[in-house]
């Protein structure tokens, strides 16, 4: 198990993040919105990407389903599980690992994962 401080939690905790606020997302949604709430101090490399989104869904933390899109193209979309959110809420906990933008996101918005229920981070004010 990597540790609180790590990238690999680091980029669990920014995915979680992501699908509970705009789920669902593809990958390449998700790599946007990282840069986006990121201001563009972060990006998220496909090399990096697939295999944790790969890895989340193999423990039950995000599921995810083929898709079309408006384009008419396949995507693989990704949605926020139980699980998914209840690790989002311990990993957020944590805080040391989130820029301020980042937690001042997820202190002013809630998600819900694919069941509808309402996932909130820790000190969420709505």
């Amino acid at each position: 198990m990597p540790s609180p401080n790590s990238a690999q939690t680091a980029l669990d905790l920014l995915v979680l993040t992501v699908l509970s606020h705009r789920a669902p997302l593809h990958g390449y949604g998700i790599a946007t919105a990282i840069e986006e709430l990121s201001e563009e101090a972060l990006r998220v490399e496909e090399g990096s990407l697939y295999p944790a989104l790969h890895r989340m869904e193999e423990a039950g933390w995000i599921a995810a389903e083929w898709t079309v899109t408006e384009n008419k193209r396949r995507a693989r979309v990704y949605r926020l599980t139980r699980g998914g959110g209840n690790n989002w809420q311990l990993k957020a906990s944590v805080g040391s690992i989130s820029p301020p933008r980042w937690r001042a996101y997820c202190g002013t918005h809630s998600g819900r994962n694919e069941e509808g229920e309402v996932f909130r981070c820790p000190g969420s004010r709505d």
